[in-house]
């Protein structure tokens, strides 16, 4: 993989579940550049909204929010990220099913994406990047040269989200994971702003049955 020079953005969108996090962070990690999870930065405002217990309603208090949300990605001596909220580490807190939900509802607000897709920018610009999100390839970054669309059946990727609640320990059953999973698709392709969807020129890779050093090779071959 040394011997070729990779794009200076690569971007990985596509539905919750379908591992995008794991597949960009490892990737970032192999070909030495930043690993710039969007999701995490819904999730922060999300926190946010619903720490100073904001209204779902009222979205100019929640873009007041996002606007005014210091959110910084750090690596720890493991080399591992943080995510800090105004000077707080929040890494954990953001994994909780309900922030999960919180994200979906501030993404849908077009004011919000604004703000965050101009930070978005600002970092991309300084290159060696790889982002994940769910409108990193047609929104944020429509000129990255390789784009990867990364999708998998609901059934699949509800088993998926259910085994790494279960593992942190936040019982949900499998049914309601799976009815979390089919609403959060519905609400992210159905938004009027940025709809979840895969770029003209992306690569469409169907993880349902792949192992992860699979997914790796096709993305490779690409690059």
């Amino acid at each position: 993989m040394h011997h070729v020079r990779p794009p200076s953005i690569i971007t990985i969108d596509g539905p919750s579940g379908t591992g995008k996090s794991t597949v960009a962070r490892l990737l970032a990690k192999r070909l030495g550049y930043f690993y710039l999870d969007t999701g995490a930065m819904y999730r922060s405002v999300g926190l946010k909204v619903v720490r100073n217990k904001i209204p779902w309603e009222d979205h100019s208090a929640i873009i007041k929010t996002a606007r005014q949300a210091k959110i910084v990605f750090r690596f720890s001596r493991a080399g591992i990220q943080k995510i800090f909220l105004d000077g707080k580490d929040v890494t954990r807190a953001l994994r909780r099913p309900e922030i999960s939900e919180a994200a979906s509802r501030v993404a849908v607000i077009p004011e919000v994406r604004t703000v965050m897709v101009s930070r978005q920018r600002a970092i991309g610009r300084q290159g060696r990047l790889v982002a994940e999100g769910r409108d990193i390839g047609t929104v944020v970054f429509p000129k990255a040269p390789l784009k990867i669309y990364l999708t998998a059946s609901a059934a699949e990727r509800a088993r998926r989200r259910y085994e790494e609640l279960k593992k942190a320990g936040h019982p949900l059953s499998y049914k309601e994971v799976l009815h979390q999973t089919r609403l959060r698709d519905r609400r992210d392709s159905r938004r009027a702003v940025s709809p979840l969807k895969p770029a003209k020129d992306a690569v469409r890779i169907d993880n349902s049955r792949l192992r992860l050093s699979e997914v790796f090779d096709t993305i490779e071959s690409y690059i």
